[in-house]
Order: structure tokens, then C-alpha cells, then sequence
């Protein structure tokens, strides 16, 4: 095939965009529709970081459409000189343009790429933009990915300020969905109010015929956003005050950057950090959040060795230590921010470590000296955490001398396949005797492997570091899977690149399901977040029709069966109570015959929501579980 100049494409205004909108928003699921309302609300907090916004409301309609508005300045409508065209008309047809690249429109800026706007209408069925400034309300349409419908003009007169953004997805880019989820756009509102003191966020739904809404508003900020996420995860604190500061200082570039820090420890065995830029969720950190560990470490270890809490001969504390049972939340502001990619999910400016590891450390240092007794609880938790760390390590290290992942001396009589190969390997995690027997027998020896559970894991929500480390099926899963745990996990270590939960297809089955899948996020999440984790689907019915085999997988397949082989009333036909009652022909055809099997693949669209529904699932507190699945039951088709 000949490669010339005829080969070279050439895409002009937000064509590249829609030929590659994965570059630019993720993805074109779930999270990359909802990346649109973002781009847009962002520009909206924007205003408010400046100091003239002090509204952003966001509207469902039906059709798909949704709406944001602000009482902002609104989008300038002059013409722009390098390109002919008004303010708005270059902001919403142009990548790279925007009134964010200087420091005279917004000194400081969650969207610097100057792409959110033009991005959102190029992946727009249609896209409207009013403007109310200057004593009028301007108008203008764009359709089919950006084109202009008609350029800007006066459609009346208005003494308000702000801007209005109306858009409709376009199905061509978004072909899973272009529904908007009521609950992640309001979770999202409710964090930028808790990181922009006295800025109202409302969220109004009129899809149906009774409208939603949910307004946010918070006078304390992030200090009530500390309140929140202890209520809502059920944590008592240790201490009742906060540890607070607001600091701004200049870096060497004469840049004056703003530290904004609240956190406060509970009683529990977990943590919670967040981190933010300019209100942008930092989801895998970055130099704010190493320059914060950096001073957590420093300020906690020399303090415990100045007061003697700890001794000449002992080791310092870790940082994994110091971070058990804390509640942080990390805001900076920058003026010129250096992302990861559009996304926005790792800051990268290498003087935002020092500025943010000096300011925490002098804060927290102070709080310490000024406060001896809550120093002394907190120091005495992080005591407490060391002691569980060794012991658990100790754990570790016996689990791993005991298997060194030889099959004969594993308790839980793993059955390995022969295949060294991890992308051909699947590892069946099922529980009982006979459910795994019939697995071990019916299973491709070559690439399947077997790991029998003896009873119910151990919920690890609620257990504690040492009695997960102890427990034997806990350790029989770390060994067999080969990678490691937590901060020692590495998913490019695990010996099976398809890990299935196969349980019995009932109730309890789906129970020993969520207690795996607690386990897998708390302890490999990777192996999540990277596609290795699956559900296994095994039938609940047999129907043997004319010597032929049927299977069904609910009640709803069993009815529709019987009415197409036109099956009266009271045919026989088999239930089965568990896998085990399934001989091993059976079970491989069913549930473990690559060709024949019904498996899920385990994913998690947001980390933070999943984190949240496992607090509250399987966490202490009965009341938040109960509203739950009251709430959530009618999807989840479980009895309640």
C-alpha cells in the first residue's frame, strides 16, 4: 500500500476534536459526558474566583439537554482582533483561545488549556450561549459540532450580568448515553461549594414530572467539607478542633500562590486525602500533596522524638503511620498551574512541593506546641498504627514464607493451573467444599485455576489491620494472587490477568461477592481500575425440554423459556440452591467455558463515589445502609 501526501489528513477547527474526543475529555462513556457539564461549570467558578460570581445553577431538561448558568461578568462580545470574530464566537469555535492565558481576565483559573468551551461544542449536537452584560441580552447558536447557526447578535435589553450555556450532546460521540446522572453532578456541586466559601450552587431537575433540587451553600469551606465526610463515613474525631490554615506565599517566579488546609483525626483505621488546584480534583495527587506527606512526616516524627514518644532506637514512623485515621483536605490556588493532561488528575509544578511542605509544616508544628493534650492523643493513635503495621507486616512475611506460592502447603488448596502465562490465567475464587470441587474438576487444567474460600471472608471495612493480615483466607488469596498488597501492590505482578468471583446465585452469594469486592478495592484496587476483576454469572435454572439442556439466570428468563417452548403450568424443572449442586460438566458449561460462560468485568467509573458506597455498605453504621438499599433497591432488584 503506498503512503504519500494524499494520506495526510489535515482537520481544521474542532474536527481533531471530534475525531479524537478521547484526548480531550477521557473518554466517551459515563465520565466524558459528564467532563462537558464540568468544562462549563468550571468556567462559571471561575468568575467566582475572580470575585464576580456568586451563583452557578444547573438545569436537567428533558431531551438531554442541560444548562448552566452564572451571574458572572459574562463572555466578552467584542470583536477579537486576531481572528475576526467576536469574544464568544473565537472562545466556542477555536481551540486554545480563552481570556485565561494572561493574568488581566483571571489571576487565577481551573481551565488554562483554554479547549473546555470549544470541546464541549464540538462534541454538541447544538450548543446556545446567552449573554447578559453591557445593558443587553446577546445570542448565538452553534449545531452539528461547532457551526455557527447564526453569529452573535442583541435579542433585548437587560440590567443583570452572567452567562447561560445550553447544550445537547451529540449521540454520534456519546453512543453508550447521553443521560446526565443527577447524584454525580450534584456531588460535584456540593464539592466546589465546600472549596468556595458563600458560593451557591443549585442543581434543578425538571425531566420529570416531579422537578429535583439541591442547593449548596457553606460559610465554613473545606472545615465543614472535614464535618462531612466524617459523618457521612461514620468516624468519631479524636480531637474536636481542626487543624486549619489559609497561607499564601510567593515562589521564585514572583507568583503568589494561596494554601488552603483542614484535617482532623478519628478513630478509625483508614484515610481520607484530598487535593485540589483551583478547584480542579487532583484524583492522583501531585506536588501539593508529596509536599503535605512531606511535612506530615517531618513535623510528626520530630516532634514524637523531641517529647519522647519515640525512643533513639526506634524507628521513625511511616508515613502510612501517620496518614491512619485522618481526614485532610488539601486546596491550593496557582496561577499558572502545570497539569497531567486535559484531564486534570496530577499537578506537576515542581515549587508547589516546597511552598506547600514549608507552609503545613510551620502550621502543623505550631498546633502541636499549642495544643500538648490533643498532640498527645494524636501522636498515641499514630503509635498505635505503627504497632499494627509491624504486626501486620510480620503477618505478610509469615504468609509468604508459609506458601511461597507452592499449592501443597496453601490452606486454602489452591489449584493452580499449568500455564505460566498470566494473560491466558484466570483464577475462580469460589467458597465451599463441593462448589469448589466441581470447579477443580470441570475447570481447563491448562489456564484455570482454582481457589477454594472456607466460609465468608472477613469484611475488611470494619477488621481491623491485624486481623486481616491473620486471617487465613485473606492470606490464601494475597499468595495466590502473587502481587502484593495496598502500597506494595504492583498489578504488572499478578498471576492471572482474569480474576473471577464465582458464588452461588443467591442471596449469600452475593454477599461473599461484595465482601471480595471490598477486599479487591481496599487492598488491590488496581487490579480494578485496570480491568482484572470479574463476576461470574452461573444459572439458577435447568430445564430439560426434549432432551435438550436450558439454562436460565432468573426468574424473568425462566417464565419467557416456558412460553417459548410453549411449556404448561408446572413443568418440572431443576433450581439450583448452589454451584455445588451443579455436576463438574455442568459447571465448566455454565459459568467457566470461555465460549459459553456469562462473566462481568468489574469497573469503576468514579473511585471516590465507590469508596463512599463502600463505607457505607459495608461499613459500621446501620442507618446510612438501611436509607441505601431503601433507596436503591428497585435497581438493584434485592429483597428488602
Amino acid at each position: 500500500m503506498k503512503y504519500t501526501a494524499k494520506n495526510i489528513q489535515v482537520l481544521e477547527g474542532l474536527e481533531a476534536v471530534r475525531k479524537r474526543p478521547g484526548m480531550y475529555i477521557g473518554n466517551t462513556s459515563f465520565a466524558g459526558l459528564h467532563h462537558l457539564v464540568w468544562e462549563i461549570i468550571d468556567n462559571a467558578v471561575d468568575e467566582a474566583l475572580a470575585g464576580f460570581c456568586s451563583e452557578i445553577i444547573v438545569t436537567l431538561k428533558k431531551d438531554d439537554v442541560v444548562t448552566i448558568s452564572d451571574n458572572g461578568r459574562g463572555i466578552p462580545t467584542d470583536i477579537v482582533e486576531k481572528t475576526g470574530l467576536s469574544a464568544v464566537e473565537t472562545v466556542y469555535t477555536l481551540l486554545h483561545a480563552g481570556g485565561k492565558f494572561d493574568n488581566d481576565g483571571y489571576k487565577i483559573s481551573g481551565g488554562l488549556h483554554g479547549v473546555g468551551a470549544s470541546v464541549v461544542n464540538a462534541l454538541s449536537e447544538w450548543l446556545e450561549v446567552n449573554i447578559f452584560r453591557d445593558g443587553y441580552n446577546f445570542y448565538i447558536k452553534f449545531h452539528d459540532g461547532g457551526k455557527i447557526a447564526n453569529h452573535l447578535e442583541k435579542i433585548g435589553i437587560s440590567d443583570k450580568t452572567g452567562t447561560v450555556v445550553t447544550f445537547k450532546p451529540d449521540k454520534n460521540i456519546f453512543t453508550e448515553s447521553t443521560k446526565f446522572d443527577f447524584k454525580t453532578i450534584s456531588n460535584h456541586l456540593q464539592e466546589l461549594a465546600f472549596l468556595n466559601k458563600n458560593l451557591k450552587l443549585t442543581i434543578i431537575d425538571i425531566r420529570d414530572y416531579e422537578n429535583k433540587t439541591e442547593t449548596f451553600c457553606y460559610k465554613g469551606g473545606i472545615k465543614e467539607y472535614i464535618a462531612f465526610l466524617e459523618k457521612e463515613k461514620n468516624e468519631t474525631p479524636l480531637i474536636q478542633q481542626q487543624i486549619y490554615c489559609e497561607v499564601s506565599a510567593i515562589d521564585d517566579k514572583k507568583q503568589n500562590i494561596s494554601v488552603e488546609l483542614s484535617m482532623r483525626y478519628n478513630t478509625s483505621y483508614s484515610s481520607k486525602i484530598l487535593s485540589f488546584c483551583n478547584n480542579i480534583h487532583t484524583l492522583e495527587g501531585g506536588t501539593h500533596e508529596e509536599g503535605f506527606k512531606l511535612a506530615l512526616n517531618r513535623v510528626i516524627n520530630n516532634y514524637a522524638r523531641d517529647k519522647n514518644f519515640l525512643k533513639e532506637n526506634e524507628e521513625k514512623f511511616t508515613i502510612d503511620d501517620i496518614k491512619e485515621g485522618l481526614t485532610a483536605i488539601l486546596s491550593i490556588k496557582h496561577p499558572n498551574p502545570q497539569y497531567e493532561g486535559q484531564t486534570k488528575t496530577k499537578l506537576g509544578n515542581s515549587e508547589v512541593r516546597k511552598i506547600v511542605s514549608v507552609i503545613v509544616g510551620e502550621q502543623l508544628e505550631k498546633f502541636l506546641l499549642e495544643n500538648p493534650q490533643e498532640a498527645k492523643i494524636i501522636i498515641n493513635k499514630i503509635i498505635n498504627a505503627s504497632a499494627a503495621r509491624l504486626a501486620a507486616k510480620h503477618a505478610r512475611e509469615l504468609t509468604r514464607q508459609k506458601s511461597g506460592l507452592n499449592v501443597a502447603t496453601l490452606p486454602g488448596k489452591l489449584a493452580d493451573c499449568q500455564s505460566n502465562n498470566p494473560e491466558k490465567s484466570e483464577l475462580f475464587i469460589v467458597e465451599g467444599r463441593s462448589a469448589g470441587g466441581s470447579a477443580k474438576n470441570g475447570r481447563n487444567r491448562e489456564t484455570q485455576a482454582v481457589l477454594t474460600l472456607r466460609g465468608k471472608v472477613l469484611n475488611v471495612e470494619k477488621a481491623s489491620k491485624q486481623h486481616i493480615f491473620k486471617n487465613a483466607e485473606i492470606g490464601n488469596l494475597i499468595t495466590a494472587i502473587g502481587a502484593g498488597v495496598e502500597n506494595d501492590f504492583d498489578v504488572a505482578k499478578i498471576r492471572y490477568h482474569k480474576i473471577i468471583i464465582m458464588t452461588d446465585a443467591d442471596i449469600d452469594g452475593s454477599h461473599i461477592q461484595v465482601l471480595l469486592l471490598t477486599f479487591f478495592f481496599r487492598f488491590m484496587k488496581e487490579a480494578i481500575l485496570k480491568g482484572h476483576v470479574y463476576i461470574a454469572n452461573p444459572p439458577l435454572y435447568k430445564v430439560v425440554f426434549r432432551q435438550k439442556d436450558f439454562y436460565c439466570y432468573n426468574d424473568s428468563e425462566l417464565e419467557a423459556l416456558k412460553k417459548e417452548l410453549s411449556l404448561k403450568t408446572g413443568y418440572p424443572y431443576q433450581r439450583f440452591k448452589g454451584l455445588g449442586e451443579m455436576d463438574a460438566d455442568q459447571l465448566f458449561d455454565t459459568s467457566m467455558n470461555p465460549s459459553t460462560r456469562k462473566i462481568s468485568r468489574v469497573t469503576m467509573s468514579d473511585v471516590e463515589e465507590a469508596d463512599r458506597v463502600f463505607r457505607i455498605l459495608m461499613g459500621e453504621d446501620v442507618v446510612p445502609r438501611k436509607e441505601f438499599i431503601n433507596n436503591n433497591a428497585d435497581i438493584a432488584n434485592i429483597d428488602i
